[in-house]
C-alpha cells in the first residue's frame, strides 16, 4: 500500500487550556511532516482574531506550512481582503476560502451589505492578488442548502475555475461515497487528483453523529450498531481506530494520494491511523511555545 501525503486541520484556542492542547497536538502531529496544516474560523467568523493569531504563531514557531481559513461572513470585501493581506504580510500564503457558516441563532447565510455574496467571489478576489494558493471545500454528499448533488459538483467546478488549486471534502463514513463523488467530478471535467478527501477520526460517536447530521453526512445503520456495541464493551477507541484506518486504506487502494484529517485538536487517534498507513515520524518539533 502506497503511503499517502497528509494534512491536518486545527481550530484556534479560546483559552489557556485550549492553547496548551493545540501546542500538544502540533507536537504530536508535526513529526509526520504534513503537506500543510489549516486553522479554522468559527461559525459567523466568531474566531477571526483567534484564527489570525494562531496562524501567525504557528507560521513563526512550528516550521509547518500553515493555511488560514477565510470566510465571507460578517465582513465587508475590504475587511476580508485586509485580513488576507495581513496573512500575506505574515508570510502565510495558503488560504482555505469558504463561504462560511452563518452565526449561531440565524437561519441561513446572509451576505454582508458590502461583502462577498459567495465563495466564488472571494476566490476570484484572492486570485486577482496573485499572492495566494487557494483551497476550497467540497461536498461528496449533498450540501444541506444545495438542490442536488449535481449542483454541488458544478459549484465546485466554478470554484476551481475561479482560481482554487485544490478541494478538501467534507468528511464521510464510507469510501464508496467519495468514489462516487470523484467519478461525478471527473465526468464534469474536474481532475480527480485535485480533490482531497476529508477524514474525521471519531473521538466521540454521539458528538460525531450529531455533527454528521448537521453537515448532511449520511450515517449508515451498520455504524450505529457497531458503536453501540463497542461503547457497551468499552472498546469504542479501538473501533474508531480500526474503522478510520480501514476507510483510509480503501481510499488509497482506490487511487487517493492525499488525505486531510479533521483533528479537533485531539491528535492521538489521527496519529495512530497515520502510523497504520505508513506515515511515521521523521523529525521532532522543537521550540514551540
Amino acid at each position: 500500500m502506497r503511503t499517502p501525503e497528509v494534512s491536518f486541520e486545527f481550530f484556534p484556542p479560546q483559552n489557556l487550556e485550549a492553547s496548551f492542547r493545540l501546542w500538544d497536538t502540533i507536537n504530536v502531529l508535526a513529526p509526520l511532516e504534513p503537506r500543510f496544516v489549516s486553522v479554522t474560523y468559527g461559525a459567523g467568523g466568531t474566531t477571526r482574531d483567534l484564527t489570525r493569531d494562531a496562524v501567525a504563531t504557528l507560521h513563526k514557531t512550528s516550521g509547518l506550512n500553515v493555511a488560514a481559513h477565510l470566510t465571507c461572513v460578517n465582513a465587508s470585501r475590504a475587511e476580508t481582503l485586509e485580513i488576507a493581506e495581513g496573512f500575506a504580510e505574515a508570510g502565510v500564503t495558503d488560504i482555505v476560502a469558504l463561504r462560511g457558516d452563518p452565526p449561531k441563532g440565524t437561519t441561513g447565510f446572509q451576505p454582508h451589505a458590502d461583502g462577498f455574496s459567495n465563495s466564488i467571489e472571494l476566490i476570484e478576489a484572492l486570485a486577482e492578488t496573485g499572492k495566494f494558493n487557494i483551497r476550497v471545500g467540497a461536498y461528496p454528499e449533498k450540501h444541506p442548502e444545495s438542490p442536488d448533488e449535481a449542483a454541488d459538483v458544478e459549484w465546485l467546478k466554478r470554484k476551481l475555475d475561479a482560481g482554487a488549486t485544490e478541494a478538501l471534502t467534507q468528511f464521510f463514513f464510507e469510501a464508496e461515497t467519495f468514489f462516487r463523488f470523484r467519478d461525478a467530478c471527473q465526468k464534469a471535467g474536474i481532475d480527480g487528483d485535485r480533490i482531497t478527501p476529508g477524514i474525521f477520526p471519531i473521538e466521540n460517536w454521539k458528538g460525531a453523529r450529531r455533527f454528521a447530521l448537521k453537515c448532511g453526512t449520511s450515517v449508515p445503520a451498520w455504524l450505529d450498531d457497531a458503536f453501540d456495541k463497542a461503547i457497551r464493551d468499552d472498546r469504542a477507541d479501538l473501533l474508531a481506530t480500526a474503522l478510520c484506518t480501514e476507510l483510509s486504506s480503501e481510499l488509497i487502494e482506490g487511487g487517493v494520494k492525499r488525505m486531510h484529517f479533521y483533528t479537533l485538536n485531539r491528535p492521538e487517534l489521527t496519529r495512530d491511523v497515520c502510523h497504520a498507513l505508513g506515515v511515521t515520524p521523521k523529525q521532532r518539533l522543537e521550540n514551540v511555545a
